[in-house]
């Protein structure tokens, strides 16, 4: 998962109209991948009815799950090497075919390779669209976009469930996929015609056996997971050759990253006791949170006997929770730059959750279900918000993108561990106790996976169906009790470090809170954080946050010429050259306005004019490099809290904060209201 992005094609300056419709774009995507992890939950007791394979129902989730997880990973390398808008667009259109394929399944094999395919395509649009805001959004900007971003992951994720029933009792299952492909269209209409091409400088390594072996090996652990005690019995060659090839390949992958060159994960970070107690707790996280959000809507339909849209409005209690805690624990974060307690408690109180959903029945009513709901979302919420935060407070420059990008993908990897795991225990738990239900009473099975075929059915005749359902769900919310408590066990390990000024302007994000897929590139990271820093500013007082004109040149130059210089400094940097047309027209005003400024500067001695051409002489240009070299202070002082104890760390950090100053002094050149003239 290292990344570099140490040079970039300068991408054109956007206006705010274009800059808005790339934005736009840019949210299709995430929203259209985002939705697609949750969206199934609802529909799944009416896909069995309609395909039947119950036992399959888990890999529905799973296989999106995992196919995302490895997409993450090289569509972020894919990006660098042949340019994030083009991977953008190829991921839309992968996403569709899977969309497509999806909605015209008509078995069970099928639809579940459709929605492995459509999360390649789903990893690929998450992971490039936080890199295209990092692309096209000026710094000064990117804060209030990046948060945006994470509220649209955040909500979308987490009422997913909401819309897939809606549309299977209003439509049909297969619209929560038919809808993607008129929306992914228009998104790549939009992508070709609005979203510049930026390139890297840098040809990264992709770490192509590394990410293979990592694929492998868990898909073969959870197909050993899925397959054991239904397809094949737990002693089987099967089963065994599965885990034992499994630990094989994994045993591979770590000897790989110990070898390669830019490995995806490397193996040093372990050494980090923070990153690897984050990085557990975000798998147990994600095991829990997407089993419970899989397997609870089945719960509701078959056991309450409510429609699909009714049982994804049930389980909005587990969501209002989970928001909750989330905004709660991200503020208080942010103000004490305490975090230890907050893992601490979601762990208890999420293992309470599953304990108290574990004994739901037919009996239980709506408001004690609800409240059930409502705590394991509470724990959700506490446990989710500071994992990646913590991580990249801790790790050095060098490691912040890998280790960003690992934890998501350890959190992704438990969302598909924890639904196959879940499947398997609610397969083993349902067939003997549904065969015995059926036996003897002349019901067809289908009718018993049907929920509107069950609700149709006398109480007296479905009473031990129903009962079936409840002791199987029940039963996995009660195996997965343990693995909460492991996770607070573990949470008791996890080190508590004072948070920088920057680490802690993040933890208000909700997209941190749901560990939204994100850049794997140190310079991205690093940006992110400066981003947020530059948004707490800008919150703190009127206009732009950074140095103001009289600190730039301590008031030696007045300020249009300063205005002056960094417009020539800017288009020279852009277009190769500055004309006194061209930033007229940059800035949308006549030539005259400008031609009494740029004379003023000549006469000064900053800036040569040969006719309508401007250049900086070489006093223009230790201008230039002066106020360059303020922003780089500023921008010092403002990650003053940051340590780095490796000269190499800090030799990888200096070139990246120099071209992050060029680009804030650029930025305020660009806008038009630092010239008065202009205004």
């Amino acid at each position: 998962m290292t990344g570099t992005r140490e040079a970039l094609d300068t991408a054109p300056t956007l206006d705010s109209r274009r800059r808005n419709i790339v934005f736009v774009t840019i949210v299709l995507g995430m929203l259209m991948a985002a939705l697609d992890q949750t969206i199934v939950a609802t529909t799944l007791p009416t896909i069995v009815a309609d395909l039947g394979s119950a036992g399959h129902m888990a890999w529905l989730v799973t296989a999106y799950m995992l196919t995302e997880a490895v997409a993450t990973v090289l569509a972020g390398k894919f990006g660098d090497l042949f340019g994030r808008k083009l991977v953008f667009q190829l991921s839309a259109v992968i996403f569709i075919a899977g969309s497509v394929l999806a909605g015209f399944a008509q078995d069970m094999l099928t639809l579940i390779i459709a929605r492995g395919i459509q999360g390649v395509g789903g990893g690929g649009l998450m992971v490039t669209a936080m890199a295209l805001i990092a692309d096209v959004i000026p710094l000064r900007q990117r804060g209030k976009y990046q948060g945006a971003m994470g509220a649209v992951f955040g909500v979308t994720t987490v009422l997913g469930p909401t819309l897939g029933g809606l549309f299977t009792d209003h439509a049909s299952w297969r619209w929560c996929f038919y809808v993607n492909v008129p929306i992914a269209v228009v998104m790549i209409a939009l992508a070709a015609k609005t979203i510049p091409t930026v390139r890297p400088a840098s040809r990264p390594v992709v770490d192509y056996l590394g990410i293979a072996l990592v694929a492998l090996g868990v898909a073969g652990l959870i197909l050993g997971l899925e397959w054991g005690g239904s397809e094949y019995a737990w002693g089987s060659p099967m089963i065994i050759g599965l885990f034992a090839g499994s630990v094989v390949l994994l045993a591979a992958f770590v000897l790989v990253e110990t070898r390669v060159p830019e490995p995806m994960l490397p193996m040093g970070l372990f050494r980090n006791r923070v990153f690897t107690v984050c990085s557990i707790l975000s798998f147990i996280v994600g095991f829990t949170m997407l089993g419970a959000m899989t397997y609870l809507p089945t719960y509701l339909q078959y056991v309450d006997g409510v429609s699909a849209t009714e049982s994804g409005l049930r389980t909005l209690p587990m969501v209002l929770g989970l928001l909750v805690t989330s905004i709660i624990s991200g503020n208080i974060v942010s103000t004490t730059g305490r975090y230890k307690p907050f893992p601490i408690a979601g762990a208890a109180v999420m293992a309470l959750g599953l304990y108290l959903m574990s004994t739901m029945g037919r009996d239980t009513g709506i408001w004690l279900e609800s409240l059930y709901m409502l705590i394991f979302g509470l724990g959700i919420g506490l446990s989710m918000q500071v994992l990646t935060i913590v991580v990249q407070n801790t790790v050095p420059y060098a490691q912040l993108g890998t280790a960003t990008s690992g934890v998501t993908f350890f959190r992704t990897v438990g969302s598909a561990f924890g639904t196959a795991v879940f499947g398997t225990l609610y397969t083993g738990k349902l067939d003997p106790a549904l065969a015995a239900a059926l036996a003897g009473t002349g019901i067809p099975p289908e009718v018993a996976q049907s929920p509107a075929a069950l609700r149709a059915l006398p109480d007296e005749v479905s009473a031990p169906i129903v009962e079936a359902y409840t002791a199987a769900i029940d039963s996995v919310f009660r195996w997965v009790v343990p693995v909460a408590l492991v996770g607070f066990v573990v949470a008791w390990f996890l080190r508590e470090i004072p948070l920088r000024d920057s680490t802690r302007a993040r933890a208000t994000e909700l997209g941190e809170g749901f560990s939204m897929p994100d850049s794997a590139d140190r310079v991205d990271q690093l940006e992110h954080a400066i981003a947020q820093v530059l948004r707490r500013e800008q919150r703190k007082k009127t206009g732009p946050p950074g140095p103001s004109v009289r600190v730039l040149t301590g008031g030696t130059v007045p300020e249009t010429l300063v205005w002056a210089i960094g417009a020539v400094h800017l288009r020279t940097r852009v277009r190769g050259g500055a004309t006194l047309t061209g930033i007229a027209e940059d800035h949308m005003v006549p030539v005259g306005v400008l031609e009494p400024v740029y004379r003023e500067a000549s006469q000064a001695g900053f800036v040569a004019i040969e006719g309508d051409s401007l250049r900086l002489t070489d006093s223009g240009a230790q201008q230039a490099a002066v106020f360059r070299r303020v922003w780089r202070v500023w921008l010092d002082g403002k990650l003053e809290d940051w340590t780095f104890d490796d000269p190499a760390d800090r030799a990888l950090l200096d070139p990246a904060l120099d071209k992050i100053a060029g680009d804030l002094l650029d930025e305020q050149s660009s806008r038009p209201a630092f010239a008065p003239l202009t205004r």
